[in-house]
């Protein structure tokens, strides 16, 4: 699976992406920090990428309506996160892109769980 990492993700995130065989760019690799959320969503779109970020922005189904894009993670936590927050996110996404993907949906990835939200246009 192809997937954009959003400025807030670091390497930790892509080398567990890329170990369990994901093709990943970032944000910051592409130079596009400080992106609109616009402009960072049509850049996933034209490279059929999903977008995994923190930024709870991509989770409006109004505005960004899963069902066009190659997916949209949100990695949620009740709590601020960590470091190594942020890596159990990471592998319960992994773990999860194992039996189901998250083209046309919205995926919000809290620690242990995926909840999937499939909304149509």
């Amino acid at each position: 699976m192809k997937f954009k990492l959003d400025e807030n993700l670091g390497r930790r995130c892509v080398r567990a992406l890329r170990e369990a065989a994901h093709d990943v760019a970032t944000v910051a690799d592409q130079k596009l920090q400080a992106s609109s959320d616009a402009a960072l969503i049509k850049v996933c779109t034209a490279e059929d990428r999903c977008l995994v970020t923190l930024d709870l922005d991509f989770a409006d189904p109004i505005r960004f309506p899963p069902a066009r894009f190659a997916g949209i993670v949100i990695l949620r936590s009740s709590a601020i996160i960590s470091a190594s927050g942020l890596e159990i996110l990471v592998q319960t996404l992994v773990a999860a892109l194992a039996t189901s993907d998250p083209v046309g949906r919205l995926w919000v990835v809290e620690p242990g769980r995926v909840r999937q939200h499939t909304l149509d246009e």
